[in-house]
C-alpha cells in the first residue's frame, strides 16, 4: 500500500473546550499503488482535511498514518518530490511572476542536482505529456485559459514522477467540456506512469468517471465505500 490511514481522528479547538469539533473522526482507508481512489463528500465532511493529513501537512490527533509503509518522517523533506497535489485553483500551486516552463519545473529545480538546461527540456516534456507544446513554456500563467492551467499543474506534478498525488476538487472550476478532458488526461497519465492518486470532489459522478473505487464521507466520518481493493 502506498497510502494507510487507520482510525485517523482530527479535531480542532483546546482540550478543555466544551465543543471539540471533529474533521476526521475514526476514519481507515488504504491506497493501493496506481490505484485511484475517489473521496466524496459535500462541503464541510471532512474531504480537504484527509487530503492534508494525506500530505502529511497535519498530524492526525489520534490514529496512525503510513506512507509506503512507513510514519512520515520529521523532516517533510525527505518526502520531497515524492508526493504531488493538483489544487482546484491553479493560480494557488502557478507563481505569476514565473513562466510556465518554470512554475513546470521548480519541484524538480528543488530537488536539486539538475542543470538549468535539462531542467527546461524535463519542463517542455512534461508539458508535451498533458497535451501542450513546447511554446507553452515561454507564457505566464495568466495567458492561458483555466483548462490549460490546469494542464500546467498537473505537468508540474508530474515532473518529479511522485508515486503518489492528491487531485483536490481538480476540475470543479472548470467548464463541463472542459472537466471531461482534464478526467480522460488524468486516467491516461495514471496508465502511463502507474501513481496512485486520492481524487477528491463533491461530484460523484466525475469520481466515478475516474476512481478505481469511492469513499464518501459525511461529518467527518467514512460512511461507505464502493468497489473492492486491487
Amino acid at each position: 500500500m502506498i497510502l494507510e490511514l487507520d482510525d485517523v481522528t482530527v479535531t480542532s479547538g483546546p482540550p478543555w473546550h466544551r465543543r471539540i469539533v471533529h474533521a476526521m473522526r475514526n476514519c481507515s482507508l488504504q491506497l493501493a499503488e496506481g490505484e485511484i481512489l475517489g473521496l466524496v463528500g459535500e462541503s464541510g465532511s471532512g474531504k480537504t482535511t484527509t487530503s492534508i493529513v494525506a500530505l502529511g501537512l497535519r498530524r492526525p490527533t489520534t490514529g496512525t498514518v503510513l506512507f509506503d509503509g512507513k510514519p512520515f518522517p520529521r523532516r517533510r523533506r525527505q518526502l520531497a518530490g515524492r508526493m504531488q497535489a493538483v489544487l482546484q485553483h491553479p493560480q494557488w500551486s502557478l507563481n505569476p511572476r514565473m513562466r510556465v516552463g518554470q512554475c513546470v519545473a521548480e519541484p524538480l529545480a528543488m530537488l536539486g542536482g539538475t542543470t538549468k538546461a535539462e531542467l527546461a527540456r524535463r519542463a517542455e516534456e512534461s508539458l508535451d505529456q498533458v497535451g501542450l507544446e513546447a511554446s507553452f513554456a515561454q507564457r505566464y500563467p495568466h495567458e492561458l485559459s483555466g483548462g490549460q492551467r490546469q494542464r500546467v499543474s498537473i505537468a508540474r506534478a508530474l515532473i518529479t514522477r511522485p508515486p503518489f498525488i492528491v487531485f483536490d476538487e481538480a476540475v470543479s472550476a472548470l467548464d463541463v467540456s472542459v472537466q471531461a478532458q482534464i478526467l480522460n488526461l488524468v486516467t491516461d497519465l495514471r496508465d502511463e506512469f502507474a501513481f496512485a492518486a486520492l481524487f477528491i470532489s463533491h461530484d460523484l459522478a466525475a469520481v466515478r468517471y475516474v476512481a478505481d473505487r469511492t469513499v464518501m464521507m459525511e461529518h467527518g466520518e467514512i460512511v461507505e465505500t464502493v468497489g473492492d481493493i486491487s
